[in-house]
């Protein structure tokens, strides 16, 4: 009878070992490159949060500032002066008018009221004014 180191059984409980431990390894590294993964994507995450909450603060920032000039009694003044014509005790308002020392045509005048009045028609409007009332090509 020959000598064998091993039996038939002991080879093939190392072998069931060897597999179990690579079954178990090939498990962890499954683990670790979910966890890895899902660790990347709440770095990137907290990174646009970041983003984001730097964006609001000079957002909060901006409109602290509009709305101590909006309230402000500078602001309050102007506008009262600006819309109401109102002026403080003791000011006096003084409106200075242009004086035109060019005069313009009657009909450049007209021309320039017809053009404006053109300007503020919508293009059907202005296709119609051209096709039956205002054509300048029409015999």
């Amino acid at each position: 009878m020959a000598y064998t180191p091993y039996s038939q059984s002991q080879f093939n409980i190392t072998r069931l070992i060897v597999v179990g431990g690579l079954i178990l390894l090939a498990y962890m590294l499954y683990n670790l490159t979910v966890t890895i993964y899902e660790s990347y994507q709440i770095d990137r995450h907290i990174k646009n949060f970041e983003t984001k909450n730097t964006q609001l603060q000079e957002e909060n920032l901006k409109k602290l500032e509009d709305y101590k000039y909006y309230t402000s009694e500078a602001y309050i003044e102007k506008i009262a002066k600006q819309n109401l014509n109102l002026v403080k005790p003791g000011e006096e308002l003084i409106i200075i008018g242009q004086t035109n020392t060019e005069s313009v045509p009657a009909g450049q005048v007209a021309q320039e009221t017809e053009e404006r009045s053109m300007a503020n028609l919508n293009n059907p409007q202005k296709w119609w004014a051209f096709l039956f009332e205002k054509n300048p090509y029409r015999y």
